[in-house]
C-alpha cells in the first residue's frame, strides 16, 4: 500500500469530520465508518475484512473498529454518502474552469450467470455483457464534473441529458459518436455547451428532415470547415480514455467489480471510493 497516499487520504477525512457531528446513539462517528470502509477499497477486499485489527498496520489502525453488522448498515445511510461527497471535493481540490470537456462510458461488467437483480444486460466492451456502467463527464479536474452509475442497459444519451444538467461551465463538451443525436445536442446548448460528436458510421447523409443548427454545426466543424480548429479541438476527447486509463491503471484502482459488489447502491458506493482514491493519488503526482 501506498503509505503517502494513506496518509494524505486520512488529513482529508479529519478536515471533512469537523463539519461532521457525532449522534448520542452512535457509537462510531461517520469518519470511522468511511475511513474503514476505505481501508477496505484500497487494498480490494471485503469490508469486513478491514473490521480486523490484525489487517491494519499499528501506525494506521484506528483505536477501535466497528463489526461487519454496524458498517452494514451505517453504509446504507445517507451520511456515509454525504461525507464521501465533501471528501471527493476536498481531495479534488479548487475547481478549474473547463472549457473543453469530454463524456464517455465504461463498462462494468459481472459474471453472466450473477443472481443481482440490478444487473442488466447491455453493450459492453466488444458485445453484450452483463453488469453496471460508469457515466462521466471530464473536464481538468482530478474529480469528474459529473458522474453516475446505472444498470449497463441505460443508454448513454438517456444518461448524458441527466449528466450535462449538472454542468457550471459553459463551452464544448467532446463525445464519440454513440452520443450523436439532436435531442442531447439541444441539451448541451441549454446548459451553455456545444457538444461535438462524429455522425454514426451508418449515416449516410442528413436526410431531408430538421436537424439542430448546434449538430449542424458540429457537422460543419468536423467535416466541412476549412479551418482546422475543429478537427484539433476533437483531438481532446482522447484525454477521458486517458482518464479512463489512469483510473484503472494503478494498485487499488477500478479495474473491476469484486465478488462481493453486487446491487446498484454497493457499486455506486465502491466506485465512489475508488474515484476519490483517484482523485487523491493525481493531486500528490501534481503536487
Amino acid at each position: 500500500m501506498d503509505h503517502e497516499l494513506w496518509s494524505q487520504l486520512s488529513h482529508a477525512m479529519a478536515d471533512v469530520a469537523r463539519a461532521f457531528r457525532k449522534s448520542a446513539r452512535q457509537t462510531f462517528a461517520t469518519q470511522s465508518i468511511v475511513r474503514v470502509y476505505l481501508w477496505a477499497v484500497l487494498h480490494d477486499r471485503p469490508v469486513v475484512w478491514a473490521c480486523r485489527p490484525s489487517h491494519w498496520p499499528r501506525a494506521n489502525r484506528p483505536a477501535a473498529l466497528p463489526d461487519q453488522s454496524t458498517m452494514s448498515r451505517r453504509l446504507r445511510g445517507r451520511q456515509v454518502w454525504q461525507f464521501l461527497d465533501r471528501l471527493a471535493r476536498r481531495v479534488a481540490g479548487p475547481a478549474k474552469p473547463s472549457l473543453v470537456k469530454a463524456i464517455d462510458g465504461k463498462p462494468l461488467v459481472v459474471a453472466k450467470h450473477t443472481a443481482d437483480s440490478d444487473a442488466t444486460s447491455g453493450r459492453g466492451i466488444g458485445g453484450f455483457a452483463k453488469g453496471y456502467k460508469l457515466h462521466a463527464i471530464w473536464g481538468c479536474n482530478a474529480m469528474p464534473l459529473a458522474w453516475s452509475v446505472r444498470p449497463l442497459n441505460v443508454s448513454e444519451i438517456t444518461e448524458a441529458h441527466t449528466l450535462i444538467g449538472r454542468l457550471t461551465d459553459e463551452g464544448y463538451l467532446l463525445a464519440d459518436a454513440g452520443y450523436d443525436s439532436n435531442a442531447l445536442y439541444e441539451r448541451a446548448a441549454i446548459c451553455g455547451n456545444q457538444l461535438i460528436a462524429p455522425r454514426r458510421p451508418s449515416s449516410k447523409g442528413l436526410g431531408h428532415h430538421r436537424h439542430s443548427a448546434h449538430r449542424l454545426r458540429a457537422v460543419h466543424l468536423l467535416e466541412r470547415s476549412p479551418s482546422p480548429f475543429g478537427r484539433q479541438l476533437y483531438r481532446q476527447r482522447r484525454q477521458i480514455e486517458r482518464e479512463f486509463g489512469n483510473l484503472v491503471a494503478f494498485g487499488g484502482g477500478l479495474q473491476c467489480l469484486p465478488s462481493w459488489v453486487r446491487s446498484l447502491r454497493r457499486v455506486r458506493l465502491f466506485v465512489h471510493a475508488k474515484l476519490i482514491i483517484n482523485a487523491t493519488r493525481i493531486r500528490r503526482r501534481v503536487a
